[in-house]
C-alpha cells in the first residue's frame, strides 16, 4: 500500500503524460508490488480452479478471485507489521 502524505496537485500547464509519469515514478516500488501480488494471486487461483476444482461450478473460481481482496490487504499488513516490529 503506498502512503498518501504527498499529494501533487496538477499544474495548469502540466500534460498529462507528465502527470502520469510524475505518479509512476513516486509509486515505482508500490506499483510493482501490487502487479507482482495480482499475477501470483490470478496465477495460483487459475491453476487451482483448472487442476484441484476442476468439476467445481464457475462461481468458485469468482470466488477464489475475490478473496483475494482481503488477502492483499492481510498480506502487505502483515509485512508492514513485521517490519516494524524489527
Amino acid at each position: 500500500m503506498s502512503d498518501a502524505e504527498h499529494i501533487d496537485e496538477p499544474d495548469a500547464d502540466e500534460s498529462l503524460a507528465d502527470r502520469v509519469r510524475s505518479h509512476v515514478s513516486e509509486n515505482r516500488g508500490g506499483m510493482l508490488y501490487d502487479l507482482a501480488f495480482a499475477v501470483v494471486w490470478v496465477t495460483a487461483v487459475s491453476l487451482l480452479y483448472d487442476f484441484a476444482f476442476s468439476s467445481s461450478p464457475q462461481w468458485v473460481l469468482y470466488m477464489f478471485m475475490l478473496a483475494g481482496i482481503p488477502a492483499y490487504f492481510g498480506f502487505f499488513m502483515s509485512l508492514e507489521m513485521a517490519k516494524s516490529g524489527q
